[in-house]
């Protein structure tokens, strides 16, 4: 089978990378092919390639999670959610080689797609959601307590915002003032970001801090945070890790893995969520699959408004 796909070649950034045209082996046992329908778009994704990584040879295949059909299935192969049939409609994360046309890949990290989803919306859907969900779990927030998370606007925020409604933690959440709606309608209670941060959080709170969730590393979130949490195992980062280091405060990462042990776990969770309709996956665009790379300078400036895909 013939495909498309979006190659890093070398290590730099998406203006080096090559689209070219790929053979899509046949599936073998405890495998799928999947003809893809929309490749979620994240930070990671260009963050990886950008300069050489240990255990990882070049070329690399670019693109994380995808959604799609079933085209070829191997023998006796089921995927993460149970029985597979070809045609069905199926989400998946942790793939290698998500910006194609099509792609053959272990079975078991694929689910079916709820119907509630579209595809671009479930092609976005756990990369976030798994992230955001380990964030909660390490820094052991639980019902009845109030937490800050900073970047509570963005595609982990957003995630973090509902999974914690639905445990019934409170959120102080830290946006723009052009993004405070965002975290209102998630239920999250909004402050403005800069100088002053710290006295507007204690403002908003009605109980004091019980964990801080960075999801923005930036020197003002971390200092923020070590002011109003004084038990630095319940303060967490996906971005700030050198900071992380030298401050003793948790960071997580897809490619540690006990993170990915846990995220690799609550996949399925988080899909039966979304078919209930209680995770929704806020997309703000999609782009044709040949402008990958201006889809990732859109999630690489800061501000997309929502999640990006790529539509083969």
């Amino acid at each position: 089978m013939h495909a498309r796909q979006w190659i890093a070649p070398t290590w730099g950034s998406p203006e080096t990378w090559r689209f070219e045209d790929v053979e899509v082996p046949a599936p073998g046992y405890g495998e799928i092919t999947v003809r893809i329908r929309a490749a979620g778009v994240n930070p990671a994704d260009a963050k990886h390639v950008a300069s050489a990584r240990p255990g990882v040879e070049l070329p690399v295949a670019i693109g994380y999670e995808v959604s799609g059909e079933v085209v070829a299935i191997g023998p006796d192969t089921s995927i993460g959610s149970g029985a597979v049939a070809i045609g069905d409609e199926v989400l998946a994360f942790r793939v290698q080689g998500g910006y194609a046309t099509a792609l053959t890949f272990p079975a078991e990290k694929a689910f079916h797609k709820p119907a509630s989803l579209t595809h671009p919306e479930a092609a976005n859907l756990l990369l976030a959601g798994t992230t955001a969900a380990e964030m909660l779990a390490v820094t052991g927030a639980a019902a009845g307590e109030t937490i800050l998370l900073h970047g509570a606007s963005g595609a982990v925020g957003v995630s973090v915002l509902q999974q914690a409604r639905l445990s019934g933690i409170r959120v102080i959440g830290t946006a723009s003032e052009e993004r405070a709606d965002v975290v209102r309608s998630f239920g999250g209670i909004p402050v403005l970001y800069g100088p002053g941060l710290v006295e507007r959080v204690t403002a908003a709170s009605e109980a004091p801090i019980a964990a801080a969730l960075d999801a923005v590393g930036t020197d003002e979130a971390i200092d923020a945070s070590l002011a109003l949490e004084s038990d630095r195992r319940r303060i967490v980062t996906i971005a700030a890790f050198g900071r992380a280091g030298a401050e003793g405060i948790i960071a997580i990462a897809g490619s540690m893995p006990a993170s990915a042990r846990f995220r690799d776990g609550i996949r399925g969770e988080l899909v039966d969520l979304a078919a209930q309709r209680h995770l929704v996956v806020p997309v703000a665009r999609t782009f044709p699959l040949e402008e990958a790379p201006a889809a990732l300078d859109l999630v690489l400036g800061g501000h997309p408004g929502g999640k990006v895909a790529l539509i083969p």
